[in-house]
């Protein structure tokens, strides 16, 4: 299981090297193919830029921790918070994409979707498939067997950076990180 002080770092470095990592959430898992980084100081488009909740959320509880919010009153987004150890600063990490391992039929049908690569290519994607959200919010990643990330030390994956979207400040900030030419990502490298 991957422990707390990984997540005590900055949130670029977590989210790089978060792919190929193995989410787990139940009878559900998949490798993390896309991520993307959010930082508190400088970074219009971070929660804790403009949001006092999240400056709150991130007062309160460990790096490690679930930021789970409805984006757009339509899909829950997963997110994971940063707390850097060496500069106190706060940050997230957005889940993008997974490549679907375990409880494919379960993720088939919470989605409606019969295609496997359509089944987390997308941050809304991702948490429906494994059934994430609400209830999910302030739950720790590195406490529980159901819900965590383990490290998948037998794959290995060519990881590119590129810009983030979705966003409309700072996405020219190339902290969103994929598996080069994977078919399951929500946007391609370049194509953003």
């Amino acid at each position: 299981m991957i422990e707390r002080s990984f997540f005590e770092r900055d949130p670029v470095t977590c989210a790089r090297e978060l792919i190929g990592s193995r989410l787990i959430h139940g009878e559900c898992s998949g490798i993390v193919i896309e991520t993307e980084a959010y930082a508190e100081h400088g970074d219009e488009a971070c929660h804790l830029f403009t949001r006092p909740s999240a400056r709150a959320f991130a007062a309160k509880y460990p790096a490690g921790t679930a930021y789970v919010y409805l984006n757009y009153g339509i899909h829950w987004l997963t997110n994971i918070l940063c707390l850097d150890a060496k500069t106190g600063e706060a940050g997230f990490v957005l889940l993008r994409a997974l490549d679907p391992a375990d409880g494919i039929e379960v993720m088939k049908e919470r989605r409606r979707q019969k295609t496997l690569r359509a089944l987390c290519s997308g941050p809304g994607k991702l948490s429906q498939a494994l059934g994430i959200g609400r209830d999910h919010h302030s739950r720790s990643l590195f406490s529980e067997e159901a819900f965590c990330f383990r490290q998948n030390s037998n794959r290995k994956v060519e990881t590119v950076a590129d810009c983030r979207i979705g966003i409309s400040a700072a996405k020219e900030l190339p902290w969103r990180f994929l598996v080069q030419d994977h078919p399951g990502v929500s946007v391609p490298a370049g194509k953003g």
